[in-house]
């Protein structure tokens, strides 16, 4: 029997609430689990410590019986010091979009273009003011 510890969700909609079980791989998300190990409240704050309790003994039991935690629990398990932090490359999810791609060119080329027109504006002036002063001698 493939084990995972992952989370079951319950509450309402929108108003989330999970339990993190030790279930059977084949089991459906909300279905049958063998034994809950804790619980979950994302609407809760961040450094709230109601927002996971966690059995670490009965999950420690589960961790040497071979369970697999998912990748939220493990990140919960890291961030209790059971599990050794993981590193995680998406690089993916970090680059723009193609339409942000395109108006970051768009405003690239403003700013070359608004740059060129400066230094243009600043060398026309360094030429102008000589004959300017001869007018006024």
């Amino acid at each position: 029997m493939a084990m995972k510890i992952r989370l079951a969700r319950g509450g309402s909609k929108k108003r989330p609430f999970y339990r993190i079980v030790a279930a059977d791989s084949r089991m459906p998300r909300d279905g049958r689990y063998v034994e809950k190990l804790g619980t979950y409240n994302p609407l809760l704050a961040k450094d709230a410590e109601d927002r996971v309790t966690m059995n670490m003994e009965r999950v420690n039991y589960w961790l040497g019986e071979g369970a697999q935690p998912t990748d939220r629990v493990s990140r919960f398990l890291e961030a209790a010091g059971v599990l050794e932090k993981k590193e995680r490359a998406n690089l993916k999810k970090g680059e723009p979009g193609k339409a942000a791609k395109e108006r970051l060119e768009e405003k690239a080329a403003k700013v070359a273009a608004a740059a060129e027109a400066a230094a243009e504006a600043a060398a026309a002036p360094a030429e102008e003011a000589p004959a300017e002063e001869a007018a006024t001698e």
